[in-house]
């Protein structure tokens, strides 16, 4: 049975390992917290990303922070401690594209190869094999870490030069962010609309508005589903997505318009909510007058 390493089994890892072990995989992983869940789905606990790396030649990291990136390549329990040559390490996480490239020389002098991956799907689009993933960096370890990628979702595309994927999850992330509040205004309008508003969903999911994300929180929206989730999170990319945008010159005048919603979400307590949560940002804002 191929072995996986995994480390960071939050909302992206736990549906990864679960279908990468449903698929014949044997997962071993390691977060900070606790492992139960990961444990339960058949995965195999390890005790730091150090023990990760010593038991697995390809490990892909999912982590929420640049310092949590750090602590995990060169920390005290490391996976430097662990690498090896032809070991492959692929972050799977967002982060400034300087703090992924800091990565591949600490790697590289233990003879292990650093790869820029990124997911680009919900938890639920990984549980369904529906997210897509970006691979850049060193063409041979992208090459063999398809395979594994094939093991939890249906479509990888690898981008070319390390950075490449980053940039790429970058513009698919302001779309998202846009294509959100788009959705949360049209949803707040047409609650107020006095129609059939599951027809109306239906309509507008299969006509030429239709997109991703009205297909999957419009409903949610009409119905206020405001489940755990991650409103503010996409505030993670705005930062990344201006310094990319300035270095290449190119104007963004619809995310500047959509960030300060986003900034209201969470003054209103909403950012530990689903982005459906949008949908009473927009209903809470006076109409002006024309």
């Amino acid at each position: 049975m191929n072995t996986v390493g995994l480390v960071g089994i939050g909302k992206i890892g736990l549906p990864v390992a679960n279908n990468l072990i449903k698929s014949g995989y044997r997962v071993i992983g390691f977060r900070r917290s606790s492992l139960a869940e990961f444990e339960k789905i058949g995965g195999v606990p390890a005790h730091s990303a150090a023990d990760v790396g010593a038991k697995a030649d390809v490990v892909l990291t999912c982590l929420p922070s640049t310092e949590a990136l750090d602590d995990v390549v060169h920390g005290p329990r490391g996976l430097i401690h662990s690498a090896r040559p032809g070991q492959i390490v692929a972050e799977l996480g967002s982060h400034p594209l300087p703090d992924k490239t800091r990565q591949i020389a600490l790697l590289a002098e233990k003879g292990a190869m650093f790869v820029d991956g990124e997911v680009s799907g919900t938890p639920g689009m990984v549980s369904a094999r529906k997210a897509v993933v970006y691979l850049a960096g060193d063409a041979e370890a992208c090459k063999k870490l398809e395979s594994v990628v094939a093991g939890f979702t249906d479509s990888c595309l690898y981008f070319g030069e390390f950075g490449a994927a980053s940039r790429v999850k970058l513009v698919n992330n302001l779309l998202v962010a846009i294509n959100i509040a788009a959705t949360a205004e049209a949803m707040a309008l047409g609650l107020k609309a006095g129609v059939d508003v599951p027809l109306m969903i239906k309509a507008i999911a299969n006509g030429s508005g239709g997109s991703t994300q009205f297909a999957i929180r419009a409903p949610w929206m009409a119905e206020r589903r405001f489940q755990p989730g991650s409103a503010g999170t996409l505030a993670h990319y705005f930062g990344m997505i201006a310094d990319f945008a300035n270095s290449v010159g190119v104007a963004t005048p619809l995310m500047d318009c959509v960030v300060p919603l986003y900034e209201r979400c969470v003054e209103m307590g909403l950012g530990d909510k689903d982005v459906a949560a949008m949908v009473d940002v927009i209903s809470a804002l006076p109409r002006s007058k024309q």
